[in-house]
């Protein structure tokens, strides 16, 4: 698929570009400069035009050690990796010198490279703009990503281009056999450092400040043939110490990649156990009806791993009894310890998130646990469950047909402890549904 990368310095109006192109709303937009850090990668259309689009951080210059300097250099990768520049200015601040020295760069990578004028609402004529032929790269098109402006004309620019690859008008490839797996957790636990290690190269970037991814980012993958879309979360803090819009936006982000995943794996920083967040983190999850697997970091670290673990695993198993049977993976994301028990978990966890349990099975199990603990009695008579069932996957969901409404709260539970047991759900999310049928003398 052909792809474009769009380059440029901070807020100029990257992301809102890739936003357009996308037809979504898939990277973060705020007026603060630098707000992508790590560089995002989407399928676009424009007209009958299909592509893959890369949004890219901010080409700044920075001291070679500094975050500024890294992300400089993601972009300069993620343009290595295109088949087409767009560099970006912003046509009311006029040329930058700094960005004639990127420009430069651009043009020794012997790669086709367009220019466009964004933020030109309102009537600005980017040729009236000093200096703007001194990029070298042609007439710059004048367009605004936030009105949806000059499209067309950024159509035409690069048709021309896209028309060079055989499969540059076929549709994207379908994704409906891939696996989403996001990876969240409290600021600096290790997530992307995590996925660097499972991709194999530094994709994200990571560092000891906390706080450095702040999109939620897709990464395409495979393992052991299976596709996977790796989701790469900001860290989330209590509510309570969030104060600042940008994290905020961030946070949200990171909550919809949760519903949007399949299976979501918990990065537990194994020095600090699990603690109030790691419980509010993993409530979500289960709320959202996901499929839960709890890695712990940066086990390398633990004075006494055997100990620390098992007093983190009694700590889960008290505050997630909904999850019941949950167990841990100790990971090392600096030196690679523990990714295929990992991925073994999660694609376990996805097997028993998407089974069905045949109706045989089910009514057998309850006619067994009826038995052991019969229902309690409701006034002179007492509760009938006539009949299990299965109504839907992804959670398991289930309808238990009852004489009457009112199941008692202990009972549901002992009967979800049961299934568990009975059918091997361990540490799934379950949905049970109380139906009470119709009385034929009413």
């Amino acid at each position: 698929m052909f792809t474009i990368a769009i380059l440029g310095r901070p807020n100029v109006g990257k992301s809102s570009l890739f936003n357009r192109l996308a037809g979504r709303q898939k990277a973060l937009v705020h007026p603060t400069p630098g707000v992508s850090r790590d560089w995002r990668e989407g399928p676009a259309q424009l007209g009958e035009l299909r592509f893959n689009i890369i949004d890219t951080p901010g080409l700044e210059e920075a001291p070679p050690d500094s975050l500024v300097a890294q992300m400089s250099q993601t972009a300069k990768h993620a343009a290595e990796r295109a088949d087409l520049c767009i560099m970006l200015v912003d046509a009311r601040a006029g040329v930058l010198p700094e960005e004639l020295h990127f420009a430069k760069q651009l043009r020794q990578m012997n790669k086709p490279v367009l220019l466009a004028a964004n933020k030109c609402e309102g009537g600005i004529d980017p040729d009236n703009i000093d200096g703007i032929w001194e990029f070298g790269l042609g007439e710059a098109i004048p367009l605004s990503a936030a009105h949806g402006e000059g499209l067309a004309e950024l159509h035409n620019a690069i048709i021309g281009h896209v028309k060079e690859k055989d499969d540059a008008s076929e549709p994207a490839p379908e994704e409906g056999n891939e696996v989403s797996i996001a990876i969240i957790g409290r600021p600096n636990v290790g997530k992307s450092s995590l996925v660097n290690k499972l991709v194999g190269e530094e994709r994200m970037l990571t560092g000891d400040t906390p706080g450095i991814t702040r999109d939620a980012i897709d990464v395409s993958w495979e393992w052991n043939g299976q596709k996977l879309r790796l989701v790469d979360t900001a860290g989330m803090r209590r509510p309570s110490r969030i104060e600042e819009k940008l994290e905020q936006l961030a946070v949200t982000d990171s909550l919809k990649a949760i519903r949007k995943a399949e299976v979501v794996v918990l990065l537990l920083d194994a020095t600090q156990g699990f603690e109030r967040q790691d419980a509010r983190l993993a409530n979500r999850v289960i709320e959202a009806g996901k499929g839960l697997v709890i890695g712990v970091n940066k086990t390398d670290l633990l004075v006494q791993p055997n100990e620390q673990l098992k007093q983190i695993q009694e700590r889960i198993e008290e505050t997630l009894p909904q999850v019941a049977g949950l167990t841990l993976t100790p990971v090392c994301a600096l030196d690679g310890t523990g990714m295929d028990a990992l991925m073994e978990t999660v694609f376990s966890m996805h097997q028993l998130w998407s089974a069905r349990i045949p109706t045989a099975q089910l009514n057998q199990w309850l006619r067994d646990v009826i038995k052991a603990h019969p229902l309690p009695m409701r006034g002179r008579s007492r509760l009938r469950l006539r009949y299990a069932t299965q109504v839907d996957v992804c959670p398991p969901s289930f309808a238990l047909f009852c004489n009457r409404a009112a199941l008692p709260d202990s009972y549901r539970r002992y009967l979800m402890k049961e299934a568990r047991i009975a059918v091997g759900l361990h540490g799934v999310p379950m949905r049970w549904h109380v139906r009470v049928g119709k009385n034929p003398y009413a």
